[in-house]
């Protein structure tokens, strides 16, 4: 966890970052400014005293002579740290080179959420970052409108047609690493959900179930357990699965931090990953790449999506200062399979026929 280095009473400067992170200065401001020469742990800790500390890079001074810096707050509910971390570098990134003032607020809930949007609104923030579970909740959209503001929702799983959105395929991404998996011939294949609050965490559910049903494979009850997109959700997730007899032959999580976490309980309970379990995630975040062995996993492009939602959102707010009507803003990008070292065929100790968990 980031050390707390925030003077009090004062706005965070670059050095409360830097020393909440644990690091120079000089490597928050490379983080910021979207240099790659940054070891991927290093930024997620960045990120994360970012957002603790609601830290606001501001460039005001180098702004265009004449111009008018937007202000545009991104705010966030989101408990995976490493889904965090891509999100935010792609909101500040796009800010820094679009000279946006970014505003980053974290909130614990929805009413937090509304009271942070009228205060802000108040101020004169009309443009919103909103990503899930805060795109996913009709009273959080309803607001937007009641604000006369503008809205981008990141990965809400579906568009709801009030505002602009960026997202994945959820439903077909899940469905290609389910056929993956079945492909590499497994069978029993269990899977962990996301948050029951988010749309793409039924879209991954029902894609897993159609992949499944499509092979003529059962999915019954004791091969799905809820998780919460949290690593110690993960880990509870995990130990219900492989707790199941028979276990099943591989697992597949709706994100990187819950399939990290099934990795460590296979590791505790004495299982090689990926010989004796297959264990593959969701979203290709540092995470991903960080532990052992490293997760096969779908890329979700993150960073590319919340710099997307931050031009769109200026493009919409500079077309109504100029009087002029703004084209609605949607995007659907492209996700990938990314193969690293957690997933193999079925040893032979653990192969089953296809249906035989049906006899």
């Amino acid at each position: 966890m980031p050390r707390q280095g925030r003077r009090h009473g004062k706005a965070p400067t670059i050095s409360d970052v830097a020393a909440a992170a644990g690091c120079s200065p000089m490597t928050v401001s490379r983080v910021i400014n979207g240099d790659s020469n940054v070891r991927a742990a290093t930024r997620s800790q960045v990120m994360e005293a970012i957002a603790a500390l609601r830290y606001m890079p501001n460039r005001a001074a180098r702004s265009l002579a004449g111009g008018e810096q937007l202000r545009i707050a991104l705010l966030f509910d989101n408990p995976s740290a490493s889904y965090l971390s891509e999100f935010l570098m792609g909101a500040l990134e796009e800010a820094t080179a679009s000279d946006i003032h970014l505003i980053v607020q974290s909130c614990l809930d929805v009413a937090e959420a509304q009271a942070l949007m009228r205060n802000l609104a108040q101020g004169g923030i009309k443009g919103f970052i909103l990503p899930p579970p805060l795109c996913d909740d009709q009273s959080v959209l309803d607001l937007v409108s009641e604000l006369d503001a503008i809205a981008i929702e990141v990965g809400p799983g579906k568009a709801t047609g009030s505002h602009g959105a960026v997202m994945i395929d959820d439903f077909q991404a899940a469905y290609d690493m389910t056929k993956h998996i079945i492909d590499l011939g497994h069978s029993r294949i269990g899977f962990i959900i996301g948050n029951p609050e988010q749309v793409a965490s039924g879209r991954r559910l029902n894609g897993y179930l159609a992949a499944m049903a499509d092979a003529g494979l059962d999915t019954p009850d004791e091969l799905i357990v809820q998780g919460r997109f949290t690593y110690r959700s993960g880990m509870d997730g995990a130990e219900r699965l492989l707790a199941v007899n028979p276990r099943p032959t591989a697992i597949f999580a709706s994100n990187d931090d819950m399939a990290a976490a099934t990795v460590a309980v296979a590791h505790r309970r004495h299982l090689d990953v990926p010989n004796d379990i297959t264990v593959c995630g969701f979203d290709d975040t540092a995470m991903a790449s960080t532990i052992w062995p490293e997760l096969t996993t779908i890329r979700q492009p993150i960073r590319e999506m919340t710099a997307w939602a931050v031009s769109a959102i200026a493009t919409i707010m500079r077309a109504r200062k100029a009087g002029e009507d703004a084209e609605e803003q949607r995007m659907t990008m492209p996700y990938s399979l990314i193969r690293r070292e957690s997933d193999a065929a079925p040893s032979l100790a653990t192969r089953r026929p296809k249906g035989a968990e049906r006899q």
